[in-house]
């Protein structure tokens, strides 16, 4: 089983960027899908977007033309660059592994990172 970290977060100005990165441990990365996540105070947390190991992506409606989440099978790594960020995209964002097709579902995933924190100001 994988381990995750992220990493990336930070406090950036709307119409902003920044990068994402989830850095996985083990050699079974390219089995799994990814999934990125999103949770703020008092909000349930949020599907943004997945890879799957095919390469198909998916994105929440509220993030597509901004977000993009891409993988690095051979540095283990999945990210999620993030542009034209707007206040409502705070959150804390964690990265997730699952080996199910359920992609938005945030029970199928069975790994989850420590999540980092995004914050824009308006």
């Amino acid at each position: 089983q994988v381990q995750l970290v992220e990493s990336g977060g930070g406090l950036v100005q709307a119409g902003g960027s920044l990068r994402l990165s989830c850095a996985a441990s083990g050699r079974t990365f390219s089995n799994y899908a990814m999934g990125w996540f999103r949770q703020a105070p008092g909000k349930e947390r949020e599907f943004v977007a997945a890879i799957s190991r095919g390469n198909s992506l998916y994105y929440l409606d509220s993030v597509k033309g901004r977000f993009t989440i891409s993988r690095d099978n051979a540095k283990n790594t999945v990210y999620l660059q993030m542009n034209s960020l707007k206040p409502e995209d705070t959150a804390v964002y964690s990265c997730a592994a699952t080996y199910s097709d359920a992609y938005r579902l945030p029970a199928v995933y069975n790994v989850w990172g420590q999540g980092t924190q995004v914050t824009v100001s308006s």
